[in-house]
């Protein structure tokens, strides 16, 4: 689903309970694993060592690390289109009640859903949106999380 026709800054609160559908899917592959892992000093053999993976995983290979598969979130929030359009700025402000449900394996094609769950005025032409996410992983009957996740928008 895309956002509302009427969908803007000014009229955030109006659209609580909005679903905005599914991102664009993002295929997480070995490459993105091994550049995150690179790019964090995560190197466990789970998401790095192919061979061994294959072998001694119990997911028959070599799986995305949590906190890459939430750092796809950010720009599936963007491209959502969750932040209207009118906003001038978007920051992230956090993430709450994040859970990892199930590995995402090298490989799997991941989607976000989001869901705008409150927006708080917090003065000076800013709101604070409470958007919630899942990750879902094609083929799979369990999202690979899900969490609340928190979003300054400026006016």
């Amino acid at each position: 689903m895309a956002p509302p026709d009427n969908y803007s800054f000014a009229t955030l609160e109006t659209h609580v309970g909005h679903d905005f559908g599914a991102a664009e899917d993002i295929v997480v592959s070995q490459e993105r694993i091994d550049s995150f892992a690179d790019s964090t000093n995560d190197r466990q053999w789970i998401h790095v060592d192919v061979e061994r993976a294959s072998a001694h995983s119990p997911f028959g290979g070599t799986v995305a690390h949590g906190f890459l598969t939430l750092s796809l979130v950010a720009g599936a929030i963007g491209s959502s289109g969750v932040v209207p359009r009118d906003a001038k700025a978007v920051f992230n402000y956090g993430v709450e009640n994040v859970r990892f449900l199930a590995p995402v394996l090298a490989g799997a094609t991941v989607r976000s859903r989001f869901v705008l769950k409150s927006v708080e005025d917090k003065g000076d032409g800013r709101k604070l949106l409470t958007i919630a996410g899942t990750v879902e992983i094609e083929g799979s009957d369990k999202p690979a999380l899900i969490g609340d996740f928190l979003a300054l928008v400026i006016a």
